[in-house]
């Protein structure tokens, strides 16, 4: 019996990763494999690396290990969005005989045909994600030239010395920003400037 890691993957935390583990597990027990582990990633990016994501991090940590015979995924873009770092992932897996199972493509590796599909479906996250970073980056070009401000609001000078003044009669950066009504982060900011 194949003993099968699950590797879950959401990007948002509104996002659940229940749907890809229920279909992910009808098909182990369609083809009788031994799910000996269910990995999870919420609420991070694939664009992530490795020391980014705990358990993609166990998931590679299990395969140099050959805990698993078998990889089993929702689709290519919960592995990554970087072509290298898919390749990468793949010559790992093959190096070590581990097969992967990719749901949305209907994918196995274990076929050379698999893993033609899976360095070009790759290209195409790869690809995919550039997209995204451009229209952004468009998008933020466009607004900088239309005279928007980006970012958050800049703090008005008497929340300011408001800030100053809290901070130097020891108040706490999370009471001070409560008690102004900020960002903790805003308070950090000022506290490192000089005075």
């Amino acid at each position: 019996m194949k003993r099968v890691a699950l590797y879950l993957r959401v990007s948002t935390d509104e996002q659940t990763i229940e749907n890809q583990r229920r279909e992910l597990q009808a098909v182990a027990d369609r083809h009788s494999w031994n799910v000996v582990a269910a990995l999870t990633d919420e609420g991070i990016s694939g664009a992530k690396g490795r020391d980014k994501r705990p358990g993609f991090d166990l998931l590679c940590r299990g395969v140099t290990r050959k805990e698993f015979d078998m990889v089993a995924a929702w689709s290519v873009d919960r592995l990554g969005r970087s072509l290298q770092d898919l390749v990468a992932f793949l010559a790992e897996l093959h190096a070590k005989g581990i097969g992967l199972y990719l749901h949305q493509q209907g994918l196995d590796t274990s076929t050379p045909a698999g893993t033609a599909m899976f360095q070009m479906m790759g290209v195409f996250a790869q690809y995919e994600r550039s997209i995204i970073v451009e229209r952004v980056k468009s998008g933020i070009a466009r607004a900088r030239s239309q005279g928007k401000r980006l970012g958050r609001p800049r703090l008005s000078a008497s929340q300011e010395h408001r800030i100053r003044d809290l901070l130097a009669t020891d108040t706490g950066v999370i009471k001070t920003a409560r008690i102004v009504g900020c960002g903790v982060s805003a308070v950090q900011r000022i506290k490192a400037e000089p005075a």
